[in-house]
């Protein structure tokens, strides 16, 4: 790395504190994130994570404040260890002969733990339905099942804590790994959906993972997940295409597909485990597996900045924001139900998109493989 880089990089870390520190200071005089829990039931979580965010109490004072969850993810990290926080720890490992795998598992396990244990108060508070940190299974085992349920495997015995999310993609090759995971006790954060099709799969994955967990006498209680659906993404893509066609109609649609998505795909999480699909796990204890809403930051500059938090607030929901979208929401956001709010208007938005010629289904085929 060249000084210059090195420089931007540690100039982007002093921005990333500052942003947090503004995060917790409009925390407390707004209180929004404390409202959403405590009035809609959505839980807000931070969607970031470095050493400095943990050691210098920020992530702390960030749960005091009312984050009850952390989500992270290979990307995260690469930029946290491109600020130079890592330094040392890295010099060490390549010292003890380790290679750039196990340096990055020792970096993420230690940061997830120690992120798990600043949230272990929130997940004693609720019951075990909050408070959770996530960590990844490595991308390159997305489309091997046995290989990612094994990996799942090892990261859930590693962390050893019963507040840890194990990051499963929804692929074809992850939904079975899902239901395995779940049917070993395990607690999964579903990654990487699009589509409401991929999602009611993911529902009924969990589910059929819970009915094996219940056939062996387990306690489904302390078992959790949720099912993350991209936002921002969806709109970014399709709004590219309707910009291209440039008609009256396509530029209509603009702006409109992610929220409709959404919400059809909280429709069907209604119907799922609302209906006999889930009648019985529901007595035996089980939790739902709540919709998280991820990819919440705006990339149109045209929009709203916390455009896609104030659409998609609702109950037994997740919405995990990066800092920027955190700050801005303490800011001037909005606390009012609106996710089940527009339905209908939300189908229909998405059959005015196909009507331009652009394929739902194929986008979002598009943006997993991506």
């Amino acid at each position: 790395m060249t000084g210059a880089e090195q420089d931007r990089h540690e100039d982007k870390a002093v921005d990333q504190d500052r942003e947090a520190e503004r995060v917790t200071d409009r925390a407390e005089a707004s209180n929004a994130l404390h409202r959403l829990h405590r009035e809609q039931d959505q839980s807000p979580w931070i969607d970031f994570i470095d050493r400095d965010l943990i050691e210098t109490g920020k992530l702390k004072k960030m749960v005091d404040d009312g984050i009850r969850g952390l989500t992270s993810n290979p990307t995260i990290f690469a930029k946290a260890v491109a600020t130079g926080q890592y330094d040392e720890l890295i010099r060490r490992e390549i010292e003890a002969g380790d290679d750039a795998s196990q340096i990055y598992e020792e970096i993420a396990v230690t940061d997830v733990g120690d992120a798990a244990d600043v949230l272990r108060p929130v997940y004693e508070a609720s019951n075990g339905t909050d408070g959770f940190a996530s960590i990844e299974v490595e991308p390159n085992l997305a489309d091997d099942s046995a290989a990612t349920l094994a990996r799942a495997r090892e990261l859930w015995a590693r962390l050893d804590r019963p507040n840890i999310f194990i990051k499963i993609p929804a692929t074809e090759a992850g939904i079975p790994a899902i239901e395995g995971a779940i049917g070993a006790g395990i607690n999964v954060n579903v990654t990487l959906m699009f589509s409401v099709q991929v999602y009611e799969r993911v529902a009924r994955a969990y589910i059929a993972g819970l009915h094996a967990l219940h056939q062996r006498g387990a306690d489904l209680s302390r078992v959790a997940s949720v099912a993350s659906f991209f936002v921002s993404r969806v709109d970014t893509k399709i709004d590219k295409q309707l910009n291209e066609l440039g008609t009256r109609g396509a530029l209509e649609a603009r702006g409109k597909a992610a929220i409709a998505n959404a919400k059809l795909a909280y429709e069907s999480y209604q119907r799922i485990f609302g209906g006999d699909e889930f009648a019985d796990l529901r007595a035996a204890g089980a939790q739902v597996q709540r919709c998280l809403w991820a990819s919440t930051s705006t990339k149109n500059p045209d929009f709203r900045d916390v455009l896609y938090v104030e659409e998609l607030i609702g109950p037994e929901t997740v919405d995990t924001m990066p800092l920027e979208t955190i700050t801005a929401f303490l800011d001037h956001g909005d606390v009012r139900r609106t996710l089940d709010r527009g339905v209908t208007d939300a189908h229909q938005a998405l059959r005015e998109v196909e009507a331009q010629g652009i394929s739902m289904n194929q986008v979002t085929d598009e943006l997993i493989a991506e």
